[in-house]
């Protein structure tokens, strides 16, 4: 993976205009590998990899078995990839990945509470769009696809392959829009994203790494509030407004607005 230290806010803007189509996500912290919630969670309290195809399928059937009585319209947990960006949505582990298509909306999500060094990962999603797995040339992504009825259950819920699916639920909620967001789905949930990116063969680095240190923050999370890029913008509701007011302390206009 190429990594590139960023020493200031432009050169963080110069490395992403190179980047045009690519999907980010951001970490508060460089160290962090590109490891889902669920990995994380099981790993934690559940290290047994073998019952990690029960789990998932588990919590699924849990989350439908219940979800519908807040639900006016059923459907949405009819299909299993909208089902699984609603449980995310809620704070659920699952084995998607957020990513979106600005890379300043990561920038935010790496920057708005980091302590240490951060870092904005960026996927080659045009490159990847036209790749298949050396390993099984037919898997492509319209293969796979989990939108498809059966494709997840058959392609990933296994847990059995090393592959992955980038792209837009059918039908998106207002975060995922208001963040320009897309889902990364690995085939295999235990491995995080740089290691199943090890099963595609192309001519074009896969995958970017954008260091940014903690001493950037300031100047960085300035750029952002100007672009209005802020809590209440990319979670447009009662919780995005009262959680951007975190940043709104750090703020101090002429005039006390």
């Amino acid at each position: 993976m190429e990594t590139t230290f960023i020493e200031d806010w432009p050169d963080f803007v110069a490395w992403s205009e190179g980047l045009s189509g690519w999907a980010f996500r951001g970490h508060r912290s460089a160290e962090w590998t590109l490891s889902n919630s669920l990995s994380r969670q099981l790993t934690r309290f559940c290290p047994d990899e073998a019952s990690w195809c029960m789990r998932e399928a588990r919590a699924l059937r849990i989350f439908r078995r219940k979800a519908h009585i807040y639900l006016d319209a059923r459907e949405a947990i009819a299909d299993d990839l909208r089902c699984l960006a609603m449980m995310q949505h809620h704070g659920a582990p699952t084995r998607l990945l957020d990513f979106t298509k600005s890379p300043f909306v990561a920038a935010f999500f790496a920057l708005e509470s980091a302590k240490t060094n951060a870092a904005v990962f960026a996927l080659n999603t045009p490159a990847l769009w036209n790749l298949a797995p050396r390993f099984d040339r037919t898997l492509t992504r319209e293969v796979i696809d989990p939108r498809e009825p059966g494709r997840f259950g058959k392609y990933f819920a296994a847990n059995h392959n090393p592959i992955l699916w980038c792209g837009e639920p059918a039908e998106m909620d207002r975060r995922l829009v208001a963040q320009s967001g897309l889902f990364v789905v690995p085939g295999q949930s235990h491995l995080p994203l740089e290691e199943i990116l090890c099963h595609y063969e192309a001519k074009v680095p896969l995958l970017k790494k954008a260091v940014l240190p903690c001493g950037l923050r300031h100047r960085a999370m300035q750029s952002l509030y100007r672009m209005n890029i802020t809590n209440a913008t990319l979670f447009p509701d009662l919780d995005g407004l009262a959680r951007s007011i975190a940043y709104e302390l750090e703020v101090l206009w002429e005039g006390g607005c």
